[in-house]
């Protein structure tokens, strides 16, 4: 979750979270020349700290910074969690729940607290890439924050003496020399494959975008000259605060920047995506996603209601406020059609009586004439589609009356094609939304049980997400021209983590390609 705004109020002083939280007020960053200066020294007594066992919190309220003296870790402040919100985006995601971190940790820490010291934002959903925010920086910042800013500890960089040498690397006058080390342990090792499609730092920007000219450099002394510490680089104060319309476009913007597949809503104790930030705001504006479902960033283990998401609560307001005004509408016109049939009934009465004074008892006969219906589709019955890879194909289908088609196999009538269903959704959603577009039941199932049993039985997947012996595993999976565009996964016991990445290797499955859609069941039992 994006942090709340931090006044200076909120922070002790002399840290390095009260220097943030001052130039953030004074609409000034860290020149590159500062960071440099301030971290890699901070890096060599860290190194130091780890090597002799420590484990520790680190993040900008924990650490003493003055201008006159080294920056240092406050021995007593970093043995607890922080409580600010901007400093827990500084935690790597393992020590959300209260643990000491160890060298991984303090890899992704001091690239969270660079990005913030050089743009004046939080890591987390909706952030851009360094280079993006603050066009004179060198592109080897976002190469090595999307290293350190890995959320997975078992894809992210150990070596934090190798971070120092990259930082110190950035301006080498700036600062003392780091620890020694290989930088290229960012790369990984042996025993470490480093894997940036799972940093919190989004992927570059399309090549159309990508290609556009970058500034020229700026010069040295803006940059902040000289050595050591120096003045901040002023920073132009910005355009005037945006109105809301054009703020929550601009979160939109940002959002959907990241096209990678991380977030997990958990809805009616079922586990729905991962979607990406713009398939997820489709499925709130839909409403088939409320505040009050949770939502979960699998690239960060965050997990709050959708409401308590800064970054998405105000899309699930709007569609609640469109939703009550939608009940109001129709409340409105109900009210509007009863008050109408109200009184065309007192008008029928007092018609009724000056009609029998006028006629002096004379008999009038209404004759009613029944409505006809136009234009309405009739399903004439329903379709099961149904593949289990333990009971066979099991499908149904029934006749219309006077031979209309109702389903099963053979071509489409004339006029109606196959819906093309998109991905991220889940099983449910999947046979739902294919037969409500189809508008009509039918569609056998052409492809074997066995077909989908020779990719789903590989239980290889089902291990590798780390699932014990002991759970049961049951996959829904709608399979739509050789994927999986609907997937649902319960385990018992219930397990998030578990259901999410066994829904994500599922999806990256090939199956069998027909146009039709088809539903497998699988199920993996626990000893």
């Amino acid at each position: 979750m994006m942090p709340a705004p931090t006044t200076d109020s909120d922070v002790a002083p002399g840290t390095l979270r009260a220097a943030l939280a001052k130039r953030r007020a004074d609409g000034e960053k860290f020149t590159l020349r500062e960071v440099v200066a301030i971290l890699v020294p901070l890096c060599a007594d860290l190194v130091a700290r780890h090597e002799r066992g420590e484990t520790f919190f680190l993040y900008p309220s924990a650490i003493r910074f003055d201008l006159d003296i080294p920056t240092a870790l406050d021995p007593v402040a970093s043995k607890t969690a922080p409580t600010d919100n901007h400093d827990r985006s500084c935690l790597a995601p393992e020590q959300r729940h209260g643990k000491g971190g160890d060298t991984r940790s303090s890899v992704f820490a001091i690239g969270a607290m660079a990005y913030e010291m050089l743009t004046g934002a939080a890591v987390g959903p909706g952030m851009r890439r360094p280079s993006e925010l603050v066009p004179y920086l060198p592109a080897a910042v976002d190469t090595i924050l999307s290293k350190a800013l890995i959320g997975d500890p078992a894809h992210r960089p150990a070596d934090l003496a190798a971070l120092a040498q990259a930082i110190h690397h950035l301006a080498p006058t700036a600062s003392q020399a780091p620890p020694p080390a290989d930088e290229a342990a960012l790369d990984g090792a042996d025993d470490l494959v480093v894997d940036v499609s799972l940093s919190m730092l989004p992927p570059p920007q399309p090549a159309t975008q990508a290609a556009l000219p970058r500034p020229a450099p700026m010069p040295q002394d803006l940059l902040g000259g000289g050595s050591g510490l120096v003045d901040v680089a002023q920073t132009p104060k910005g355009p005037a605060p945006l109105d809301a319309t054009s703020a929550l476009a601009d979160l939109k913007a940002r959002l959907e920047a990241d096209p990678r597949p991380r977030y997990v809503v958990i809805k009616d104790g079922m586990d729905h995506g991962p979607f990406s930030a713009l398939e997820l705001l489709q499925q709130i504006a839909s409403h088939t996603f409320e505040a009050h479902h949770i939502l979960v960033d699998s690239f960060s283990t965050d997990e709050h209601p959708i409401g308590e998401w800064e970054e998405f609560a105000p899309f699930a307001e709007h569609a609640r406020l469109n939703r009550e005004i939608k009940a109001e509408k129709q409340e409105i016109e109900r009210v509007v059609v009863a008050e109408s049939k109200a009184t065309r009934s007192k008008a029928l009465i007092i018609g009724l009586s000056l009609a029998g004074v006028a006629v002096l008892g004379g008999v009038i006969f209404f004759v009613a004439k029944p409505a006809r219906r136009t234009g309405e589709l009739v399903i004439d019955g329903p379709t099961a589609i149904n593949i289990e890879t333990d009971a066979g194909i099991k499908s149904g289908s029934t006749k219309g009356p006077g031979g209309k088609w109702s389903g099963g196999s053979g071509p489409l009538p004339d006029g109606v094609a196959r819906p093309q269903l998109r991905g991220g959704m889940s099983c449910e959603q999947a046979m739902d939304t294919y037969v409500s577009e189809l508008k009509m039941s039918g569609n056998q199932p052409d492809l074997t049980a066995g077909a989908f049993g020779g990719v789903l039985n590989n239980g290889s997947y089902v291990i590798g997400c780390g699932a014990p012996d002991s759970m049961t595993i049951n996959i829904c999976a709608a399979v739509q021209n050789g994927r999986a565009v609907g997937v649902t996964v319960t385990t018992d016991p219930p397990d998030g983590r578990v259901s999410s990445c066994i829904s994500g290797a599922v999806r990256g499955m090939g199956f069998p390609s027909h146009p039709n859609l088809d539903v497998t069941h699988t199920v993996f039992k626990g000893n």
